[in-house]
């Protein structure tokens, strides 16, 4: 090797050194918390709302609007507060060059649960700064390590629940590859222990309260025999703790075939999966639904929990004048989940009717995303007198 590139490849090592020490504090950290938060013994619930960029200020705000409307009494009664939190759009996040701005990040930790809107992430190409994703740095900052997205199509057969891990696997140190030589291109994948543990724990703790009969392991543990190996094995070793529920395992590719196998898929019920490959399937998965614009998602930790659309910051409805007419569906199932997840299950499952009854049966309004549908706003409306007619 040549001078140059035995200086590379120090220099590499030593970043790598660096990385992987950041990452064992964390495998070390994260085994210090040990309950989940008890939301109803707390005497009062916060609330954060943070709309992100693009559409995401319109649609936070109306599932704000939504919320505020079903927990009027406990707003009232000083058992919910709500807190609106600025700051993640892409234009501070820039000017800070960083992620998630500290006085923005300190704000989010006074909160209990967020209901967060999309935020825009810089890609290669688009001349914006190299920084995170705002999504990748509140998961790993508020230690929310599992991403749990529900996919239910009743007529075919789908009874889907994924439990993605959150903050490890191929994004845990994401931004943090190197370019070692002009040929020479290196990323990182992540697993602990703990981290393969109480994903899998949480999945299985699920199946069993949600009489789910099946936990389906996804990996690539054949090729990437490391990383996804240890994810493989822990969580076959957490399922024969419950000796009631059956445990399978697939490689990501053979399973995101077996998703459109009509004879096949109604076998799903409960995923647990690796970072990566949650992103993509549970993609895959809501196109089943009917589009990343139907489902929510919950990131949920031990202490903090986050809830959010899945699709993204949509920034040519903002440039072509378009914003007013968002679709809120996706947030407003984010907010379903929040509801049921900090012990409010009689209005998520009233919210979660009368979304139905809105997006799939009556119909009486649509959002096109143009003047041709309704505005969010309107859609909102809609929701909240359908919620008043099924009491």
């Amino acid at each position: 090797m040549t001078e140059l590139e035995n200086k590379a490849l120090d220099e590499a090592v030593a970043k790598f050194r660096g990385l992987m020490e950041t990452q064992l504090e964390r495998a070390k950290r994260i085994k210090q918390e040990k309950e989940f938060t008890d939301y109803q013994s707390l005497d009062k619930i916060i609330i954060g709302i943070c709309g992100g960029d693009g559409i995401g200020p319109i649609i936070t705000k109306e599932s704000q609007r939504v919320l505020e409307f079903l927990l009027k009494d406990e707003v009232a009664g000083g058992k919910v507060e709500f807190k609106v939190i600025d700051g993640l759009t892409i234009e501070n996040r820039i000017a800070h060059l960083k992620a998630i701005p500290d006085d923005v990040l300190e704000e989010l930790k006074s909160c209990h649960v967020i209901l967060k809107g999309p935020t825009t992430t810089p890609h290669q190409g688009d001349g914006m700064p190299n920084i995170e994703s705002a999504n990748v740095a509140m998961r790993k900052a508020l230690d929310l390590f599992a991403n749990m997205r529900p996919v239910k199509v009743p007529e075919e057969g789908i009874d889907w629940t994924f439990f993605r891990e959150n903050t490890e696997g191929g994004y845990a140190v994401g931004s943090y590859g190197v370019n070692i030589t002009d040929d020479l291109a290196v990323d990182f994948t992540v697993a602990t222990e703990e981290g393969c543990e109480r994903i899998a724990r949480l999945a299985y703790e699920y199946a069993r309260k949600n009489k789910k009969e099946k936990v389906s392991i996804i990996t690539k543990a054949n090729i990437i025999k490391t990383t996804d190996g240890k994810f493989l094995n822990i969580a076959k070793k957490v399922g024969e703790e419950y000796p009631e529920i059956v445990t399978d395992d697939w490689f990501i590719d053979i399973t995101t075939a077996k998703l459109i196998d009509p004879a096949r898929r109604k076998d799903f019920k409960v995923f647990v999966l690796p970072n990566l490959y949650g992103d993509i399937i549970t993609d895959e998965a809501a196109e089943f639904q009917g589009g990343v614009g139907t489902a929510g998602s919950a990131n949920i930790g031990k202490r903090y929990a986050m809830f959010e659309a899945i699709h993204g910051s949509a920034p040519r409805m903002i440039s072509e004048g378009r914003g007013q007419y968002a679709d809120p569906c996706s947030m407003l199932r984010a907010t379903v989940m929040l509801l049921s997840h900090i012990g409010y299950q009689d209005k998520a499952d009233a919210l979660e009717r009368a979304l139905d009854i809105c997006m799939f049966e009556e119909k009486k309004l649509t959002i096109t995303g143009r003047d041709t549908g309704c505005t969010c706003d309107e859609f909102g409306d809609y929701v909240m007198d359908t919620i008043t007619n099924l009491k």
